[in-house]
């Protein structure tokens, strides 16, 4: 019988009842995966080889991420094997959207964002932000910041009812 307290529920549980996120990234240590300093990640990152998983500095991980470091449809093709395996590489201040999806042998360089719901089959340079499926480049990080920056808005120290208010009075909103 497995222990509960190693899994990822007791630990996502602890992180949101204390309102720590360093419980989830110390349990994802402990399993293995190398993470840097002030990340922060709200998506269950373990696969069954964590270790071939290396997380920059100041990186994000959205809800719903999928990290992926094995790829068993190879024994369809090639009955004698069993799986492809690739480290996946995150470099420092990246971001990846929700829902997204790396593939086994992925290196995103620094400064790269991952628009949601994009499956990244590919490595990226570093400054780029990609999007789709597959995950293509669509802008470079200062260009996305100047498109941006009109729309930015900061609800850092609001409680949720402040929130709300300043949203729907002085926020510009994007629209597309």
């Amino acid at each position: 019988m497995k222990n509960i307290f190693s899994t990822y529920y007791f630990a996502f549980f602890r992180a949101k009842l204390s309102g720590n996120n360093r419980i989830l990234i110390d349990f994802y240590r402990k399993k293995g995966i190398k993470i840097g300093s002030g990340c922060s990640i709200f998506s269950n990152i373990l696969t069954p080889e964590s270790y071939l998983v290396t997380i920059g500095n100041n990186v994000t991980i959205a809800p719903g991420c999928r990290l992926l470091t094995h790829d068993n449809s190879v024994s369809k093709v090639l009955p004698e094997y069993t799986d492809v395996f690739g480290r996946i590489n995150i470099g420092d201040n990246c971001f990846i959207g929700a829902d997204s999806i790396i593939l086994p042998g992925v290196t995103l360089g620094d400064n790269c964002i991952v628009a949601a719901g994009s499956v990244v089959t590919k490595s990226h340079q570093g400054g780029a932000v990609i999007a789709g499926n597959p995950a293509k480049p669509i802008t470079d990080i200062d260009n996305y910041r100047e498109k941006v920056r009109p729309f930015c808005f900061s609800t850092r120290n609001m409680n949720e009812m402040d929130k709300k208010h300043a949203i729907l009075t002085e926020a510009h909103l994007i629209k597309k």
